[in-house]
């Protein structure tokens, strides 16, 4: 018989079912409590019942678990102090999307040297999760495709759907099947008419091939997610964070007849991709919400235990401790005056 099928595939190694990995590390009755708390708090600000500030906050990838919870108690402690003003949501990144090629994040590369260790990087990938959410942070995550979120998703408030694949039908449909609020992210040209039309498709049921928890095929019908969100990361075209920019969001959701409810990522190509520029991105935003737009329900920023970015290289042991290695990212000491300078504005507004 001729090959037709296969003729690129170098190797399929089996996977244990979502169900093996969850059950190896499972979460408390009172972990799980606490996402779906989270989650509820994150739709009640949606929902506009309830008025502070989200802000998902944290390395643009996670790529070290040591500095990673050195960062998460740090942001721990801090959201504490913010908690009357400001939910404070952790960005906890495990895979990442690629232009061409490069690390695809702790899930699929966990070793950082190209062995591809998936089911290590799921297991890896948990454990943060576990841990993070026992230190009290909401976890935010990136979803880039329908199969990993059946490993983690019990332990995540709230998902993006990127820029690249806010297009995607594939990810329509998984998003209006998730468990959590969904931000979309705006496309890469700056278009927020692809993020709205993901978020009309998300909300409606869909029908499609999947797997089950026993990681078995199957046709998946789900209910539609009606807590999805817009996020604005700007475009090739420049940022569009500017008033103006955000009041033609807010009119063109309500022509989707979307309640205008958005948030503002200060990364990405809103700081054009400088992440010195985020500081003067969220203090833009801020004030726009001290003004009262009140279509502005959160930002995002990108942020590490130390400013900046590296390069992977070849020898993984050479890497700077808390330094990204995909986006730059702002230090904790900028971090934190940030969101104390906001928290003391927001409050002083409130009393």
């Amino acid at each position: 018989m001729l090959p037709t099928q296969f003729v690129n595939i170098r190797e399929f190694v089996a996977m244990d079912s979502p169900r093996i990995i969850r059950g190896e590390q499972p979460a408390s009755l009172a972990a799980l409590d606490f996402v779906l708390k989270s989650r509820g708090a994150i739709e009640k600000i949606l929902n506009g019942e309830d008025s502070r500030l989200i802000v998902i906050v944290g390395p643009c990838s996670i790529h070290d678990e040591a500095s990673c919870l050195e960062y998460a108690r740090r942001l721990s402690d801090l959201s504490r102090k913010v908690s009357d003003q400001m939910l404070v949501v952790m960005r906890v990144f495990f895979e990442k999307p690629r232009t061409a090629i490069g690390w695809k994040g702790l899930i699929n590369d966990p070793h950082l040297d190209n062995s591809f260790n998936i089911l290590e990087g799921l297991r890896i990938s948990r454990r943060i999760l576990l841990e993070v959410t026992d230190l009290g942070l909401p976890a935010a995550t990136e979803i880039l495709e329908p199969v990993t979120p059946l490993y983690i998703s019990d332990l995540i408030t709230v998902a993006t759907i990127g820029a690249r694949t806010t297009e995607s039908p594939t990810h329509r449909q998984m998003a209006s099947g998730l468990s959590m609020p969904v931000g979309h992210k705006n496309g890469t040209d700056g278009s927020l008419s692809v993020a709205l039309d993901a978020m009309k498709s998300a909300r409606h049921p869909h029908s499609f091939v999947g797997i089950n928890d026993e990681g078995v095929t199957c046709i998946v019908h789900t209910r539609g997610n009606r807590n999805v969100f817009p996020i604005l990361r700007g475009g090739n075209s420049g940022p569009n964070y500017s008033a103006e920019q955000i009041a033609e969001a807010a009119k063109k959701m309500t022509e989707y007849q979307l309640v205008p409810r958005l948030m503002v990522d200060c990364s990405h190509a809103n700081s054009r991709k400088d992440y010195r520029n985020q500081g003067a991105v969220w203090s833009d935003v801020l004030e726009q919400r001290l003004a009262g737009n009140k279509a502005i329900i959160g930002m995002m920023l990108e942020s590490h235990l130390n400013p900046g970015r590296q390069d992977l290289g070849a020898d993984p042991s050479q890497l700077q401790y808390g330094v990204s290695i995909t986006d730059g990212c702002i230090g904790w000491a900028e971090t934190e005056t940030l969101m104390l300078e906001a928290h003391d504005k927001l409050a002083r507004q409130a009393s």
